[in-house]
């Protein structure tokens, strides 16, 4: 019953620790949260719950084994087997003696009555004397003597078939204790009986019974003698002792095993008893920490409605309560944080100024759209860049990491910068300022730049300076030109006819040069009326690839000995343009490229179109590149300036007019010296839904 009921419990335990262990392995697995801790104090737990049982187990079964050997003891054995055969020499001692005294007492039965008659031999002369043999029978009295001589409970005179004949008993019980069959027969045989037999009431007597030899014939003298009470239960307890030590002895290592295996059986209950408990409660100990790494897991995930439950009032309880607590006030001050951000970002989308916050480092914290929209930068992965990195990343950017990454690097407290970028209208002149944020001991942690485009502001205050020098320079060269050509006219007219051959020739020379400076003065001066006007620009879908093509064969047709190659993309989308504008500057363009070839070498010029992605927006990109000596790098700064030139002749307006064309068309133009020899005019127009719909466009790319 204990092996069975043990085994059924360690097969229970068992499966209920399997199923434990094998959640908790999948939990390891899925790296669940507090599965680790449990783990670990599941083993801190089976340890102290295993070793000292085991230690124990293994003392217990030492001290069993050495205590069941102990109980086998060569002189106990002895021992019990000497008090056994003791007892019994002195049971066959006393047992011999009451013998001895029943067959002493059939002797005296034997001799006749106590009180004998003198035998008179005088009368056994007489020839008719009759000698009588006496027949006297022991009676009662006789009985009752030897009785109480001898000690006897019971003393019974039978015929040696068995008849009573007399009988004294102490107790007085009127029928007397018979012998068995088997006694008669024995004593009938010759032989005394003795022996320790069962009587009434279960005690024990010792019953003797010897032959005696009466006159009357053979009699059987049966005796009974009382035995001692205390002898018979120290007679019982002796042999009983011995048969149990003489069972133990043959089951000595039966008995071991048994005792062994219900200490090991024990143990296993006990072992697994420790171990289910230990998962059981380093569940249950974990449990509250799993609920808090799930809860912290929310909470990192920005779930601050996560409220677990308390189920006890110890520390751990505590813990849960005030992470509640922890998290109802993170919640409160996100909300409050939240809302303070959506004011900030709402004044920032209405400020037309661009705003850029960065940190120490120079990253990108904050940055609204209009700051996105004046740099036309990504502003989908701008927050948590370098603004620095972002610049450089950009090439139209170039200018603005150069102007403000000495100002940022130096944490200056206040500073402002005027930049020009080259954006997809053209160029922007931005103003930018910066502010330090919270100014420690170690300089600033973080700044604030404020962009404003002054491009219009600039421009046009440079627009109109040029158009009122322009202006007053017409006026004031245009008002002498004529008088000056009619001067000269009639001067040929009046003196030619009067002078010489010779001095007709001069005056004819010197009159037709002054006619042709006139000529040139006027050219000069128209051209700087069309500089001071303000344009009117006819915008339509322009095709840019005809017009060009057509500007480059007029100037093949008039240059055959120069090498002029194009490479034209067939795929171009139209622009909104001015074709009359756009072709007065691709003619400039192409004539400065011829007159920038080297004296006595063949003009070499590279026409290229091609569609670019530039600023956010598809452009349209025309490339008229030379292989002359290139632009003096002093002039590269300004060289849209008007009366900026390195040449003889020319107004030094070209490039400047050029340049307002393009930027009447909300393109960019550059012009820039190339590797090697010679120069580059890169000149990037919107198409045609960009330049109608600019700011839709942006904000698509942006998007």
């Amino acid at each position: 019953m204990l092996l069975l009921t043990n085994s059924i419990g360690l097969l229970a335990f068992a499966v209920l620790i399997g199923i434990n262990i094998r959640r908790l392995v999948a939990q390891l697995r899925e790296r669940q949260p507090g599965a680790r801790l449990t783990l670990r104090m599941l083993v801190i737990f089976v340890i102290l719950a295993v070793v000292p049982v085991t230690v124990l187990y293994g003392f217990s079964l030492d001290f069993l084994r050495r205590g069941v050997d102990s109980w086998f003891d060569v002189r106990i054995g002895a021992a019990l087997t000497d008090s056994l055969e003791l007892s019994r020499e002195a049971l066959d001692l006393h047992m011999r003696r009451l013998l001895a005294r029943t067959e002493r007492m059939a002797d005296e039965l034997e001799q006749g009555p106590p009180q004998r008659t003198t035998l008179n031999l005088d009368a056994l002369r007489s020839p008719n004397s009759i000698v009588v043999a006496s027949n006297w029978t022991p009676g009662p009295n006789r009985l009752d003597e030897l009785r109480g001589r001898s000690g006897a409970e019971e003393l019974t005179l039978l015929s040696s078939e068995g008849a009573l004949l007399g009988s004294s008993s102490q107790t007085g019980e009127l029928l007397p204790q018979l012998p068995p069959q088997s006694v008669l027969a024995q004593v009938r045989h010759g032989q005394s009986y003795i022996r320790l037999d069962p009587v009434k009431r279960g005690n024990l007597a010792v019953r003797v019974a010897v032959a005696a030899n009466l006159p009357q014939g053979r009699r059987i003298l049966h005796a009974l003698y009382p035995f001692s009470s205390r002898i018979n239960q120290l007679a019982e307890s002796v042999e009983s002792a011995y048969a149990q030590y003489t069972e133990l002895a043959y089951l000595r290592d039966k008995l071991k095993l048994s005792f062994a295996m219900t200490l090991t059986l024990v143990l296993l209950f006990s072992i697994v008893t420790a171990v289910w408990a230990a998962l059981y409660s380093a569940r249950r100990l974990a449990a509250p920490i799993r609920d808090l790494a799930e809860g912290t897991a929310a909470v990192a995930a920005g779930d601050y409605t996560m409220s677990l439950p308390v189920e006890s009032n110890d520390e751990i309880g505590f813990l849960v309560h005030s992470f509640n607590e922890m998290t109802q006030r993170i919640g409160q001050a996100r909300r409050e944080v939240e809302t303070q951000h959506e004011y900030l970002d709402s004044l920032l989308r209405q400020l037309s100024s661009g705003v850029v916050a960065l940190s120490s480092d120079a990253v990108i914290t904050t940055i609204n759209q209009s700051a996105v929209k004046l740099l036309e930068m990504n502003g989908a992965g701008a927050t948590g860049a370098s603004f620095l990195e972002l610049c450089l990343e950009h090439d139209h950017l170039a200018p603005l990491h150069d102007a403000l990454s000495p100002l940022i690097n130096e944490r200056l407290e206040h500073w402002h910068e005027q930049v020009t970028i080259l954006a997809s209208d053209g160029r922007r002149e931005l103003m930018c300022r910066g502010t330090a944020l919270n100014i420690t001991e170690g300089g600033a942690v973080g700044y604030v730049i404020v962009f404003e485009n002054v491009t219009a502001i600039i421009q046009g205050q440079r627009d109109a300076a040029w158009s009122e020098v322009a202006r007053r320079l017409a006026h004031e060269i245009k008002n002498p030109l004529t008088p000056i050509q009619l001067a000269a006219e009639r001067l040929r007219l009046k003196y030619l006819t009067k002078l010489g051959k010779e001095d007709g020739e001069v005056l004819e020379r010197l009159t037709n040069t002054i006619t042709q400076q006139v000529e040139t003065m006027k050219v000069m001066v128209n051209t700087f009326s069309d500089y001071a006007k303000t344009p009117v620009v006819n915008k339509n879908p322009v095709d840019i690839n005809p017009l060009l093509t057509a500007v480059v064969e007029l100037y093949r047709a008039a240059h055959p000995d120069a090498r002029i190659e194009t490479s034209i993309d067939e795929s171009l989308p139209p622009v909104a343009a001015d074709s009359a504008r756009l072709r007065q500057v691709f003619n400039n363009l192409i004539k400065n490229a011829l007159e920038a070839s080297r004296e006595g070498e063949i003009a070499h010029i590279i026409v290229t179109t091609s569609k670019v992605h530039y600023a956010m927006a598809d452009h349209v990109e025309i490339r008229i590149e030379d292989h002359g000596d290139g632009i003096p790098e002093a002039l590269l700064a300004n060289i849209f300036e008007p009366y900026v030139t390195n040449k003889s002749k020319g107004t030094g307006l070209g490039l400047a007019i050029v340049k307002k064309i393009i930027e009447e068309h909300n393109g960019v133009v550059t012009l820039r010296n190339i590797e090697g020899a010679g120069a580059v005019a890169v000149i990037r127009l919107p198409t045609r839904d960009q330049a109608l719909h600019p700011e839709a466009t942006q904000a698509k790319d942006s998007v």
